[in-house]
């Protein structure tokens, strides 16, 4: 029965090294993200950096961050992550060929638990560059996802990131954190929505196939919009954006052959002149029988002649309309922040608290299995006495005995040990374990 008393290793600690849009310019987040298709071979790369015993690699547009669990031996007291700090820094600059000079004040380390805060709030959007936006979740979840396939996630890493996305579902559904747009594209749709209600009968013509317009496009797709036309200079580039959506391509020439069909028209081009005059969305309300248009003008400079928004029926937005909205829904936002944390710091605790059990887990699991090898090691020899006919309160009594003096021995050994080094707390322990056992327990 060794190690009955034994004292056991602390598990393993948790470390985050990363660098986001915050710390780091686009040209340098450039070189140092993952692709999907080296991501495989990073991961397996990174389990085998000494130290490391599970990893995960988060790699987006704002930024790339990897999550490891260490071995106890680089997370003791002599060497606080130092060591890891060290090893990662150049594991992460060889694998993008670039020096640890270059990493220099562009890279943070979160330590244990401030790892688990960290990736709590990064799956509930807090620490975004839009606070609050909902698709980091599926993009850690898709991080998770490859680690796993991989093998190089284990039990810390796989409960930190399941946790994660537990705590990330609780602050959407308790806080107000994504209730409010604070995009130009999210603020658009919203008032869209404001405007007509259920989109499922709506149609919207895009203006323009940049990033914003598809942005605008996603979210009004996501609300259930009927039919999408995206008007583009190339005609090549709208197909392309268009197919995304199942809609219809067409050239900014053509425009007013179509602005009769679009209940919202959102507009976002580089065009140096309005693309849209007042003549011509005068000419598609007639054709609409005055039917209202809902129309957002994003670009600088504008692409809506401003007068069109002088005409009945047609609701015409700027992007400083809808700036105004972003900001007094930001605010809103950082207030479902501070709401956040606060799940969040008790979120923390919990994990904490389920990985210290951890340690009693193991112990639990080495005294069960040692007490099930001692029960049939007796229970054989009480077998044979049975068999050659003893009698049998004789073998019971031998085997209740022997089971006794088994189960007992290590531990008054190790007692005795105890007490002769004055380890007075281990003796306090056992007490503690095996014979104060509480009120309700004790027999009358």
């Amino acid at each position: 029965m060794t190690g009955f008393l034994a004292t056991h290793s602390p598990v393993m600690s948790l470390i985050t090294l990363g660098l986001n849009h915050k710390t780091t310019p686009l040209q340098l987040r450039e070189k140092l993200a993952f692709t999907p298709q080296n991501l495989c071979e990073a991961l397996n790369s990174l389990i085998k950096v000494s130290g490391v015993s599970e990893a995960a690699i988060l790699s987006t547009c704002n930024r790339t961050e990897l999550y490891c669990a260490l071995h106890t031996d680089y997370s003791t007291e002599n060497n606080p992550y130092s060591l890891a700090d060290q090893r990662l820094i150049e594991w992460f600059s060889n694998f993008h060929g670039l020096s640890t000079t270059e990493l220099e004040g562009h890279l943070y380390v979160h330590e244990h638990k401030e790892t688990i805060r960290h990736a709590m709030e990064v799956a509930s959007g807090l620490d975004s560059m839009v606070l609050g936006e909902p698709q980091i979740a599926g993009q850690m979840k898709q991080a998770y996802i490859v680690a796993n396939h991989e093998g190089t996630i284990g039990q810390l890493l796989g409960k930190l990131f399941q946790h994660s996305f537990s705590v990330a579902k609780q602050v959407r559904s308790d806080t107000a954190i994504g209730s409010s747009p604070v995009s130009v594209a999210f603020a658009a749709t919203s008032l869209a929505k404001q405007i007509f209600g259920d989109l499922n009968e709506s149609t919207a013509m895009m203006i323009g196939a940049g990033e914003t317009i598809e942005l605008a496009a996603r979210h009004l797709q996501s609300q259930g919009i009927k039919k999408i036309i995206v008007a583009n200079r190339s005609h090549e580039r709208a197909e392309r954006l268009a197919q995304e959506f199942d809609g219809e391509a067409i050239t900014l020439q053509h425009i007013a052959d179509y602005l009769h069909r679009p209940d919202i028209v959102i507009a976002s081009t580089a065009s140096p002149l309005p693309v849209l005059g007042k003549g011509t969305v005068e000419r598609a309300l007639k054709k609409r029988k005055h039917a209202p248009i809902f129309m957002v003008d994003l670009a600088v400079p504008r692409d809506i002649e401003p007068e069109a928004g002088l005409l009945d029926d047609v609701y015409l937005y700027t992007v400083d309309d809808l700036q105004d909205v972003i900001t007094e829904n930001l605010k809103n936002r950082e207030q479902a922040a501070e709401q956040a944390h606060e799940i969040i710091d008790e979120k923390v605790e919990h994990y904490l608290d389920w990985q210290r059990s951890l340690v009693a887990v193991d112990v639990i699991s080495e005294l069960r299995s040692t007490a099930i090898n001692l029960s049939d090691e007796v229970l054989k020899k009480s077998m044979k006495q049975l068999l050659a006919g003893q009698d049998p309160e004789e073998v019971l009594a031998f085997m209740a005995h022997t089971l006794t003096n088994k189960f007992l021995h290590q531990p008054c050994t190790a007692l005795r040990k105890a007490g002769e080094q004055e380890r007075h707390d281990l003796i306090q322990a056992a007490r503690r374990l095996f014979i104060d056992t509480g009120p309700d327990n004790k027999s009358n």
